[in-house]
């Protein structure tokens, strides 16, 4: 066993022990490595576009998106600079602090690298941070974007080594963590995380937690995301994940990326509003806001405003 597999495996070892203590313990915990790092009563806000939907060459078994499953999504062409501007402007209004950008692409060609450069441009000139997740990107792209002024590349493990291969054949585990390596070797931001309820166990999810803690480059944004059943896809009939599952995980996150904005993403129109107060209350800091992701539903801007007033928390 070489030292970092000795360290990995610690690091497993102690990811156990936090997500099995009883829960207010747990919670407890988290909450002490929260508040080290952050102010209890900030969220940072985010928004996310759709800037090329449908046709994707990967066969994801959770995505709409993908050219192999029947969803009935139909297929788009990348957005221009105008409606990108004008989307981001309604999200700044609206409080959002980051715009991010999603295209349903296996890796991008070095001219849809030219076009996305230019909506980065457009987009931090309007006075948010930008974020991308566009698939797999060579070093060379990596550093392009990067050059442009992206702040943050998202691209999430989804899930454990182990169970990977059950989700995705076109690509594998060793594909996402050299995009990840490219990304933080070029000087952006890391985000990357995780989809619960793709037929995962708890060691899987922590497994993953872990991968993502012991990165060369860590991530500061970690998406903690519910599976979305679609129609269409492998994960169709999927069992929704069990809210105290949920806030286990997040706390576990909190504690294993102490830095991190820990990111609740799709799924969240499931949730209660008691149900979102116990994830903040385990160290999650982060959410998606708007309307839409991708192609699911979101909670409304204003019931998500009503809950932060009545939780007394605010935007960051």
């Amino acid at each position: 066993m070489t030292g970092e597999e000795e360290a990995s495996g610690l690091l497993l070892e102690e990811a156990r022990a936090c997500y099995g203590q009883p829960l207010p313990d747990l919670i407890f915990q988290a909450q002490r490595v929260h508040r080290q790092h952050f102010a209890a009563d900030e969220l940072q806000l985010s928004t996310l576009l759709n800037i090329k939907s449908g046709g994707c060459s990967e066969d994801c078994a959770y995505c709409p998106q993908s050219a192999h499953h029947a969803t009935g999504l139909a297929n788009g062409t990348l957005l221009g600079v105008e409606p990108v501007v004008q989307a981001a402007r309604a999200a700044r209004a609206a409080g959002a602090s980051r715009f991010c950008m999603g295209a349903a692409w296996r890796a991008p060609t070095d001219r849809d690298v030219d076009a996305l450069c230019n909506l980065v441009a457009a987009v931090r000139a309007e006075g948010l941070e930008t974020c991308l997740t566009v698939g797999m990107l060579t070093a060379t792209q990596a550093e392009r974007l990067s050059g442009a002024g992206l702040d943050y590349y998202n691209h999430n493990l989804d899930t454990s080594r182990a169970h990977y291969g059950r989700i995705v054949s076109t690509r594998d585990y060793q594909d996402r963590l050299d995009t990840l390596q490219a990304v933080g070797e070029a000087g952006m931001r890391i985000c990357s995380g995780g989809i619960l309820g793709m037929g995962e166990t708890v060691e899987d999810r922590l497994s993953m937690l872990c991968t993502l803690a012991t990165l060369p480059v860590p991530p500061e944004s970690v998406p903690i995301n519910l599976l979305v059943p679609v129609s269409g896809t492998p994960l169709e009939d999927s069992a929704p994940v069990d809210i105290f599952d949920l806030v286990r995980t997040i706390a576990t996150a909190r504690i294993l990326l102490p830095k991190a904005r820990v990111r609740l993403s799709a799924g969240r129109r499931g949730l209660s509003d008691e149900a979102q107060a116990l994830c903040f209350m385990a160290g999650a800091n982060s959410l998606f806001y708007g309307d839409f992701l991708l192609t699911t539903e979101n909670p409304a801007t204003t019931d998500d405003q009503r809950l932060f007033d009545r939780l007394g928390m605010r935007a960051v």
